[in-house]
């Protein structure tokens, strides 16, 4: 998996329980951020897993399935549109992490976070690993349960609000987005913090 222009990531960690971690949804207008933290189990390999964004929907749910039945353990954390507006996307997002550790049994003893910042005040040791979901595969399952959660939470808002295109954007600023939010307004999942968001509740 590790290529020449990322090599092998160096973990100061030799034990079973090193987690994977990593977000969807920083970027979308709507919606929770949803993050996830998986202990794989060298016993029993998945074959194949890489970031989540260059998987077909159908590909990521296999691997969810195969992630469920065969990993350690998986946790998940999110934080809601109104969380994100209290404390800011960033600062969500490490929250939601803390909340996906959190449920980790057996508890992590280190864990690799994708992106380059490490969430503070995290229950273990770890680092950061830029493209962390494309070299190791503790986080890249991670990536994939992550983004199999929040589309389907995409699709479910999809359901109630179809004029807005969320099985198609899954809620990031499209064109397409952008234009329902200035037709038809912003709903109450969206993020208010949000510039576009902001902008159309000072016409609505």
């Amino acid at each position: 998996m590790p290529t020449e222009a990322w090599p092998e990531i160096e973990i100061p960690y030799t034990g079973l329980y090193l987690a994977g971690m990593d977000e969807v949804g920083r970027g979308p207008l709507i919606g929770n951020v949803v993050t996830a933290a998986v202990i794989l189990d060298p016993q029993q390999p998945i074959e194949g897993l890489t970031d989540s964004k260059k998987l077909s929907e159908k590909r990521r749910e296999q691997f969810f399935d195969q992630i469920m039945a065969k990993a350690l353990c998986v946790g998940v954390g999110e934080c809601t549109p109104q969380e994100i507006d209290t404390h800011n996307i960033l600062q969500a997002t490490f929250i939601a992490m803390g909340r996906a550790l959190d449920q980790l049994a057996p508890a992590p003893e280190y864990v690799l976070v994708d992106g380059n910042k490490m969430p503070p005040k995290l229950r273990c040791p770890g680092q950061a690993v830029v493209k962390g979901d494309l070299r190791h595969p503790a986080i890249s399952a991670a990536s994939i349960i992550a983004k199999v959660i929040r589309d389907r939470q995409m699709h479910a808002l999809h359901d109630q609000h179809p004029v807005y295109g969320f099985d198609r954007h899954k809620g990031y600023p499209t064109a397409q987005h952008l234009k329902a939010l200035e037709t038809y307004g912003p709903l109450p999942e969206h993020r208010r913090s949000f510039g576009p968001v902001q902008r159309q509740l000072n016409l609505f």
